[in-house]
């Protein structure tokens, strides 16, 4: 019997590359040969990360990384990494990753190890055609909830934001498990633009490559979202198989494991209180104006609480100078409740430890999960890409977090949230009754979520029912 070889093609953003690093090692694990692809620019963070974890393990990984000739793509300078693009070089983005199914093609062709299947981003809607030409699977990673596929197809589906007289006009986002209430205003831009634009064609071919592909992975369990896996698969018909929460699975590959034991905030949090502790961290591509930066320190402060907050460059600052954005002795007044951290933080290790409480977090699908997965409330803070939709599920459905009032969906943060509702959110997550109730409620979808990649969970049985299905195919 032929070794079943599944060939890994993440998108070129940190969001997108942790899972799918996660994703290799939980299908090394299973004893299938599993081969990252990626540009000369991103195989070092791969193979830095693999080499960490095998000299951590003390066992070899069976995972290779190969990268294939970009430059003989002609990429547009500066296409290699969607974590630092601006607005007006989305669309340049979008022209590389289709110029680089030619070196796909190529790369497959020329191998001497013949792929079983090839599991790609979203954004490589080709992919799909790629796979034909070589007679093997395409199966898609999305990299977000159940939930969020669900109300992006429908709002395509229906426009129920056609409806409404104006941008912050409540509308019920129609056939869903639940009452879900959206505004047009939360709605992302490419999903009510009527002209075809460089983004609105690419999310059209991607909903057409997905109903041509075999199937698709999402990075969920089951228990987390029954309702919306079942309306994903019977009523829009997609196959798919959850295969997460991936960071649990088998111990997480980070990309940045050399750096994680020394860091200064797990020293920090050494002598503090259980629950005593809410993070703030916004993601690796959210950046906020100066204006927003000092809304939240003056919240934080306001809040009465011990913090840790993570901050990224602003808008307006090619770097973080906290002195351009801080109430003036702002540091000093916090330097025993308070750690801000410049760049980057082990975000899953601070989460897991028992002095933080909850956490402020873009509601991102990475950073959703991983809250959910360390027992942790949420302060939801949406900015753009299907966050919005995220916060419904953590809100209304799972009801473990509050919202601080983000309104509008913009990938450049055009409203400044206030200081005050900052400070709110931060005390309905940390003190009181409400407080309990949300955080008892996490660490029961915790408990589901570890017990999910257990053997025998529903995650694991996923898992092998997919690989099963590959190295059988009818």
């Amino acid at each position: 019997m032929v070794q079943l070889h599944v060939f890994l093609f993440p998108m070129m953003a940190r969001g997108h590359m942790i899972p799918t690093l996660d994703m290799a090692k939980l299908f090394s694990s299973h004893g299938v040969k599993t081969t990252l692809i990626t540009t000369p620019l991103r195989a070092p963070t791969f193979t830095k990360a693999i080499e960490a974890t095998r000299q951590l393990q003390g066992n070899e990984i069976a995972i290779r990384v190969i990268e294939f000739p970009v430059e003989k793509a002609g990429l547009p300078e500066g296409c290699e990494s969607l974590d630092k693009i601006t607005d007006d070089q989305i669309p340049n983005f979008i022209k590389a990753t289709f110029m680089l199914q030619e070196p796909l093609e190529q790369l497959l062709k020329e191998y001497h190890d013949h792929p079983s299947c090839l599991v790609a981003d979203m954004f490589f809607p080709w992919a799909t055609e790629v796979a034909e030409k070589f007679c093997i699977p395409r199966l898609i990673f999305h990299g977000t909830s159940y939930f969020a596929l669900c109300v992006s197809e429908n709002m395509r589906k229906f426009k129920p934001f056609k409806n409404v007289s104006n941008d912050s006009e409540p509308f019920l986002v129609p056939n869903l498990p639940h009452q879900i209430m959206l505004t047009r205003n939360k709605v992302p831009l490419y999903d009510q633009d009527d002209i075809e634009t460089d983004v609105t064609k690419l999310m059209r071919q991607i909903k057409e490559s997905e109903n041509k592909s075999f199937g698709v992975i999402i990075n969920s369990f089951y228990e987390l979202e029954p309702e919306y896996s079942e309306y994903y698969r019977k009523n829009l018909e997609r196959r798919s198989w959850h295969i997460g929460p991936l960071h649990l699975c088998n111990g997480r590959l980070n990309l940045n494991s050399s750096m994680i034991d020394e860091h200064q905030s797990l020293k920090w949090l050494e002598p503090k209180k259980q629950n005593s502790v809410i993070f703030v961290c916004f993601g690796s591509i959210s950046n906020f104006t100066a204006d927003q930066l000092r809304e939240i320190a003056i919240g934080l402060e306001a809040s009465g609480q011990e913090f840790i907050w993570v901050v990224r460059k602003t808008e307006d600052e090619k770097e973080c100078d906290h002195q351009n954005w801080l109430p003036e002795g702002f540091e000093e007044r916090m330097k025993d409740r308070g750690l801000i951290i410049r760049g980057w933080a082990p975000q899953v290790k601070i989460l897991e430890n028992t002095a933080v409480g909850s956490f402020i977090t873009h509601c991102g699908w990475n950073s959703t999960l991983e809250a959910v997965c360390a027992g942790k409330p949420m302060v939801t803070w949406p900015l753009f890409a299907e966050q919005f939709f995220n916060e419904k599920l953590v809100t209304e459905i799972l009801r473990i977090g509050v919202g601080v009032g983000s309104k509008k969906w913009s990938r450049t943060t055009s409203e400044v949230v206030k200081s005050e509702e900052i400070a709110k959110a931060v005390m309905e997550v940390m003190v009181g009754e409400e407080a309990t109730e949300l955080r008892d409620r996490a660490l029961v979808l915790m408990e589901m979520a570890m017990k999910a990649v257990e053997d025998g969970g529903s995650s694991s049985s996923d898992l092998r029912a997919l690989i099963e299905e590959l190295s059988n195919p009818t």
